[in-house]
């Protein structure tokens, strides 16, 4: 037989094969692509998804479906594991937003970006007044419900005197399913970096013998200052004072000793009252501080505005008029404490706007 005369029918056959084939691979990978690239079922304003410690790609998956986020969660978990994903989520609380897509999907939920939650420690509130406050964030566990000042710093592995006035108030971000162990201890180690940079950088012939004698001070400005821009005039009356011998005399550390005694009215017997924050009672600063404080009482407290006052008192407004002379400060407080005006208020008007 000529080479001729060779059948071709069965090459022919194989080369139809081979481009079917290929043609079914390019089409497969077209509606693979248009899968990949179509925008998944969200809420308008996103939906929160949460991948969950351990929980497998297939199950996760199957959830998105059962949601109504996504659709063949099968070619989903198989793309994932032809490209090597299918064992990288990570565990969290995700918002898919409206314009993901199903490969935006997968990449959102590999890369850890999690939504993140915040919880703020307020300056000027006690450390019990902030705890009460983090308790009703839902997205805390809690670990330190119950527990007193020491037991706090136990648990966070510190060893101060005192929990109160130790933690720095700001706003901490976190993850859902984190702790108040976890807030508290980042308050704690910033609350140490920022004394040390202020104290570092301190006026010269201060009164305090350390870092903490200082925050002990600003917890005393942060309780009396209702006018932010009178924070160095009351840091200034109070180093004086203490400078010249003289008895702090202020209100808030006493409130701060009398605890639950204290029922909104500070009397003459409380004053009269000895405890170791009765400042009207004992020389120097108190033992402890009286609050938490912010980075601007602790500037103040380190940086007391220079003058000859050595009083102040509340007009009513959240400011203060000081004076230099125990006859002019009865004269003060005759006008604005013995006759308050309506509307009376030691502190600033606090508004939501």
């Amino acid at each position: 037989m000529s080479e001729n005369n060779v059948p071709r029918k069965p090459l022919f056959y194989v080369l139809l094969m081979l481009l079917a084939a290929a043609l079914l691979v390019l089409l497969s990978w077209r509606w693979l692509q248009a899968y990949l690239d179509e925008p998944v079922n969200t809420l308008e304003e996103g939906t929160v998804f949460v991948v969950n410690a351990g929980e497998s790609f297939s199950r996760v998956s199957r959830r998105l479906e059962e949601r109504g986020i996504l659709r063949l969660p099968d070619v989903f978990r198989l793309y994932a594991r032809v490209i090597g994903e299918d064992t990288g989520l990570r565990a969290g609380e995700y918002l898919v937003k409206p314009e993901t897509t199903v490969a935006g999907l997968l990449e959102l939920l590999t890369s850890g970006r999690v939504i993140l939650h915040s919880a703020t420690l307020i300056e000027g509130r006690t450390l019990a007044e902030n705890l009460a406050m983090l308790s009703e964030n839902k997205k805390l566990v809690f670990e330190l419900t119950g527990l007193n000042g020491q037991e706090i710093l136990k648990k966070l592995e510190f060893s101060d005197a005192s929990a109160e006035g130790m933690f720095f108030p700001d706003t901490y971000y976190f993850e859902a399913g984190d702790t108040d162990t976890s807030i508290l201890r980042r308050a704690y180690l910033r609350m140490q970096e920022v004394l040390a940079k202020e104290w570092a950088r301190k006026a010269s012939d201060l009164p305090y013998q350390s870092p903490y004698e200082a925050l002990i001070m600003a917890s005393l400005i942060e309780r009396e200052t209702g006018v932010p821009e009178e924070r160095g005039q009351i840091a200034g009356v109070f180093v004086r004072r203490l400078q010249k011998g003289m008895r702090l005399q202020t209100d808030p550390s006493v409130i701060y000793g009398l605890g639950e005694a204290y029922q909104g009215n500070l009397t003459r017997k409380h004053l009269r009252t000895y405890s170791p924050y009765n400042t009207y009672r004992i020389k120097g600063l108190p033992p402890t501080p009286i609050a938490l404080a912010g980075r601007e009482s602790i500037r103040a407290a380190l940086h007391p505005e220079a003058g000859n006052t050595f009083y102040f008192v509340a007009r009513g407004d959240g400011s203060h008029k000081f004076s230099r002379t125990l006859a002019e400060h009865n004269a003060a407080v005759k006008k604005y404490q013995l006759t308050r005006r309506k509307g009376y208020r030691s502190s600033p008007l606090v508004t939501t706007e």
